[in-house]
């Protein structure tokens, strides 16, 4: 015999699942053909080339300006794993001008670039299951920034 409470958990756990399903399916990346959503990425990015499929999540990124002088926080879902996705940061970036001045490789692996007056800070993680293989978040500034340090009291 079912119970009330066998009803209200299963009721509960019906709801979660659907509000999971919902989440997971709620892409925001650019649509349209290969070469268009490069075209779209290169432009806001600039110089700052991604994996090959890696498309840009728009709802998790701040990006202020495009091209070469963009500042912000660029979150990208990449096809490949983490091990690749750090090979080809280390291998093309300097390709393209950039001076690797901190390269991490760990569970969260961290690269960080320089080129002209810009810094690149790139972060590698794995993806989640059923998600993208790792996501990469690319955080660029100019190198000297008016950073003030706060003054002790």
């Amino acid at each position: 015999m079912i119970t009330i409470q066998t009803l209200k958990i299963s009721a509960l756990a019906l709801f979660l699942s659907a509000l999971l399903g919902a989440c997971a399916s709620s892409g925001d990346s650019p649509t349209g053909t290969a070469e268009e959503i490069q075209e779209v990425q290169s432009q806001l990015l600039g110089d700052m080339p991604l994996p090959q499929g890696a498309r840009l999540s728009g709802g998790d990124s701040i990006i202020i300006g495009r091209g070469n002088e963009w500042v912000g926080r660029a979150v990208v879902n990449a096809l490949q794993g983490a091990t690749d996705v750090y090979a080809f940061f280390q291998s093309e970036y300097p390709k393209g001008g950039w001076t690797i001045v901190t390269a991490v490789k760990a569970k969260t692996s961290i690269l960080v670039f320089t080129k002209g007056d810009r810094t690149a800070t790139v972060e590698i993680v794995d993806g989640s299951l059923g998600g993208p293989k790792s996501v990469i978040i690319v955080t660029s500034s100019p190198k000297n920034a008016n950073v003030v340090a706060p003054t002790r009291k």
